[in-house]
């Protein structure tokens, strides 16, 4: 016959702590609403309580809490006693069942294999409580479907507001509900649950990484666009996918990197279902292309731009500001990809139309950082015709720009102006000093405001 060795203490009898659970389940849990301290979350709060004290990992588990309760550990280490006090919220041991008494012996002796009964229902009890465990643990979320609704609701608000407030308040605040979203996520929810997270987590890094592109920081937004394609992954949402590669492609774009650029629109086509991120994706595709110097690809882009234009009735994505594209937006890029393929005419053309729609926009509808970038690709068309008087007098309302919405991209675009003006219009032509001259005025005004901001 097999023996085991087991050390007993002579004379106790291993009575269940009714106390330890009854506290527990007198606590409230802090996970879930109306619902009690599970095993699981007293362990995982002891040992986060002995973290912040000791600096030291404890493997306590929720099956160490339960054999503790079933009495097959009579009285825990001190530390493991003091984190049960802290996170129980008792004064003492004995208000959690654990009276300390060294005075019985401790022997070693030697036990049959076959076990006795108790051994037997402790091992019956042992496997029931982790499958009870299990349950409560599957059957519990740290977040319901009105949060998850909210946060949505919250990364619209923002995307509306986005270039009609002022961005840096807007980023925090856009900062605070990715951190919400990223705590959620590493408690415990349902799949489903856990793929809307996901997804509030993932738009919420992709309007960050738009705003470090208009705080200049595009190799900063480039960081928050690969942590929303992974959550766009997570959540196997095509929406976010497209939206995140147009993105990148932003984020590319302004780093003078238009291949890059290139690569992330066309596969951001891949996910784009047809409506406004198709006419966004073709369009920037077209642009950046062009910009390459790929101009039979590049009229193959703007085609299909032009088509998705004509199958978009109206723009459904669920964000707006920069995550939607109306056809006056995408005109905006159509033009700039033909004043980069050189066809001055049509640029201009097609910047004079997509100016028009936007000021036939309602207030509450317009995007103004679009229009503002539109405007400018017709202030260079103008001045590469040689039409300093018409380029005067479309950027007047550009200069006009309050200083909390000179983005980086609009001042690239106004230094692109005041190049191109340096090397085409005449040297002593009093209106092309005129335009030079409120450009630089533009631009040391910005310097200052953001010095003394």
């Amino acid at each position: 016959m097999t023996h085991r060795v087991m050390t007993v203490t002579l004379g106790a009898v291993p009575e269940p702590n009714s106390l330890l659970r009854a506290v527990r389940e007198a606590t409230a849990s802090r996970q879930v609403a109306g619902a009690r301290m599970s095993r699981r979350e007293l362990a995982e709060a002891a040992c986060a309580w002995l973290w912040e004290t000791t600096r030291k990992r404890y493997p306590l588990d929720a099956h160490y809490i339960a054999r503790i309760e079933r009495g097959a550990v009579g009285v825990p280490s001190d530390h493991y006693r003091a984190a049960l006090r802290a996170v129980l919220g008792v004064a003492s041991d004995a208000d959690i069942g654990f009276a300390v008494n060294n005075a019985a012996p401790v022997h070693t002796v030697v036990m049959p294999h076959p076990a006795s009964a108790n051994t037997v229902e402790e091992v019956l009890m042992s496997a029931a409580d982790e499958s009870a465990e299990f349950l409560a643990w599957a059957e519990s979320t740290n977040v319901g479907e009105m949060t998850i609704e909210q946060m949505h609701a919250e990364v619209r608000r923002i995307a509306q507001s986005y270039l009609k407030a002022p961005t840096l308040p807007l980023f925090a605040r856009t900062k605070a509900l990715r951190d919400r979203a990223f705590t959620l996520l590493s408690g415990h929810q349902a799949p489903q649950l856990s793929r809307e997270l996901y997804a509030a987590a993932g738009w919420s890094l992709t309007v960050l990484a738009w705003m470090s592109v208009d705080l200049g920081r595009p190799d900063a937004a480039e960081d928050h666009a690969r942590a929303a394609w992974l959550c766009a992954e997570r959540a196997d949402y095509n929406p976010l996918r497209a939206w995140v590669r147009a993105t990148q492609h932003t984020a590319a774009l302004w780093q003078d990197d238009y291949i890059a650029a290139a690569n992330y629109a066309a596969d951001g086509l891949r996910y784009a279902a047809i409506g406004s991120a198709e006419l966004y994706l073709a369009s920037a595709l077209a642009l950046d292309l062009a910009r390459a110097g790929d101009e039979d690809r590049a009229r193959q882009a703007l085609q299909r731009a032009q088509d998705a234009a004509n199958r978009v009735v109206r723009a459904e994505d669920e964000l707006t500001g920069p995550f939607t594209c109306t056809v006056g937006r995408a005109g905006s890029l159509w033009a700039d990809a033909h004043l980069a393929l050189g066809n001055t005419e049509e640029a201009l053309s097609y910047a004079d139309r997509a100016v028009a729609t936007f000021e036939a926009t309602p207030a509450a509808l317009r995007n103004f950082g679009s229009e503002r970038m539109t405007r400018l690709v017709q202030v260079k068309a103008h001045v590469v015709r040689g039409d300093m008087g018409a380029a005067e007098h479309t950027l007047g309302p550009v200069l006009e720009t309050a200083p909390q919405h000179r983005v980086r991209p609009l001042l690239h675009r106004i230094a692109e102006v005041d190049v191109i003006a340096a090397q085409t219009a005449k040297p002593r032509d009093p209106i092309a000093r005129r335009v030079r001259g409120s450009i630089a005025e533009f631009q040391r005004e910005t310097v200052i405001k953001e010095l003394s901001a």
